[in-house]
């Protein structure tokens, strides 16, 4: 019999193409400052492609994903906060195009546990 799906968590992603002459490490700095002062965000990673090829990344160079434990925290809490309203404004400005997704997750294969530490070795007698 299979596992069913769990649904889990609430994501925010954002995949961009910066515009020219920006100085992406301070737009990253702000973000990082943003998801610091709001609470509801549960977790925030971001990264740089190196891989893709350029016909197939078409351009988008960074991806951000926030998580949040409810659809309500990211729509009720995240998006109404004036720091978030305020670094918004910043971040547009910043970039040349934007492909933006929301979605609940379901979860279908959990992280696996933590292997214990190994118990120290006994002292020589």
């Amino acid at each position: 019999m299979g596992e069913e799906a769990v649904m889990s968590e609430f994501k925010h992603l954002v995949i961009v193409k910066f515009k020219e002459g920006v100085v992406v490490e301070d737009i990253i700095k702000g973000m990082e400052k943003l998801v610091s002062e709001i609470d509801v965000v549960k977790s925030f990673e971001w990264g740089q492609d190196v891989e893709g090829q350029e016909m197939l990344r078409q351009g988008f160079t960074h991806a951000f994903l926030m998580t949040f434990n409810k659809k309500e925290d990211y729509y009720t809490t995240f998006v109404t906060h004036p720091s978030h309203l305020e670094f918004s404004s910043t971040f547009s400005a910043a970039i040349d195009n934007i492909v933006l997704l929301d979605f609940p997750t379901l979860l279908v294969k959990p992280s696996p546990a933590p292997e214990p530490a190994p118990a120290p070795a006994p002292a020589p007698a």
